[in-house]
């Protein structure tokens, strides 16, 4: 079978896989600022239904009291010189409570903003995300630069407690959207933006690129992970720690494959000489759940066909084919499979 062959069932199979993903859905908040979001949504969906339904229900009206004519009827023209003073009452009536909603709705928004303004950032959790084209690079930041760490694509934090983002782009305009957690947030080149949040319980929550920031705009998704504070510790630990060292003489190869081929010129694992900034940090790439910015899950299969033909599946990604014979292949995953 060919490597397009291969690429083109595994896409498949990824479409299947990713169906079972957490959903992404702005209408079930987990987290205080998404609840004032979802607040706000509610009270501007439900003033926008009694509007609708009462012009609906005035055009009805309209259409049953309007004078009926025949086609033999003269057309009365008359009508359009005398004053119609029965309209001004009903103009006046809707003009005003027009303005006292939108008021209410200014009101209401003025309210939510303040609502996310106010979260208590006390000992908060502090990370920086980038934007890229199409992949989301993650820094966990400290006081302390020996407890700083970089992962990719998937975001942990821990249940209950406040997290500060603080947020680049690295090329084109992206937009950070969590709906589950807060709103959107632009993340334009030349600037950064902050954005706080807390999620209010363990769970996977999904996020996705909210701007359309190039051909492959919809693949540029991932994960926010809140666990509970005593996994998030222990995570973060494993996290801060540098790749382990190969064991077998087949990793030991597939160390030596990752080293002479491109990979190292875009890619770092902590612990190697491999230190580019130019891609995704490998360090602990085997304890995530997704790859390519939650295009496929992380299997063997689906990260060699990846390696092997990364246009396939995410067409202009910055990834060139890697063509590697079987044996190489075959000791590179058996390499990259410990970097947990």
């Amino acid at each position: 079978m060919t490597v397009r062959a291969l690429a083109s069932l595994l896409l498949l199979a990824a479409s299947s896989a990713l169906a079972a993903a957490p959903a992404q859905n702005a209408l079930e908040p987990h987290g205080v600022q998404a609840l004032a979001i979802h607040d706000l949504w509610r009270l501007t969906l439900l003033v926008c239904t009694l509007v609708f339904a009462a012009v609906l229900a005035a055009f009805l009206y309209a259409i049953w009291r309007a004078p009926r004519s025949k086609e033999r009827t003269a057309p009365d023209v008359a009508v359009l010189d005398q004053p119609e003073p029965k309209l001004r009452r009903p103009v006046v009536i809707g003009v005003a409570v027009s303005t006292i909603l939108l008021v209410v709705l200014i009101v209401a928004d003025f309210v939510t903003e303040r609502r996310l303004a106010h979260l208590p950032l006390k000992d908060a959790v502090r990370i920086e995300v980038t934007g890229h084209l199409w992949w989301w690079g993650v820094r966990y930041l400290d006081d302390e630069p020996s407890r700083m760490f970089s992962t990719a694509n998937e975001i942990h934090v821990p249940a209950g407690k406040p997290v500060i983002l603080k947020l680049n782009s690295a090329d084109v305009i992206h937009s950070f959207w969590a709906p589950s957690l807060h709103g959107k947030k632009d993340l334009i080149p030349g600037r950064t933006a902050l954005l706080h949040f807390r999620a209010d319980k363990p769970g996977v929550y999904r996020g996705q690129c909210a701007e359309f920031c190039g051909f492959e705009h919809a693949l540029m998704a991932f994960t926010v992970v809140a666990d509970p504070p005593e996994v998030y510790e222990a995570w973060a630990a494993r996290q801060r720690q540098p790749a382990p060292a190969p064991v077998t003489e087949l990793q030991k190869q597939g160390l030596a494959v990752f080293m002479r081929s491109t990979c190292a010129m875009c890619h770092t694992i902590a612990g190697t000489e491999a230190g580019a900034r130019l891609g995704p940090d490998l360090t602990h790439l085997a304890s995530r759940s997704m790859i390519a910015s939650g295009t496929l899950p992380n299997t063997r299969q689906y990260l060699a066909a990846w390696i092997l033909d990364p246009q396939r599946f995410k067409k202009g990604a910055n990834m060139p084919p890697t063509p590697l014979s079987a044996q190489d292949l075959n000791a590179l995953m058996a390499y990259l499979e410990t970097l947990k």
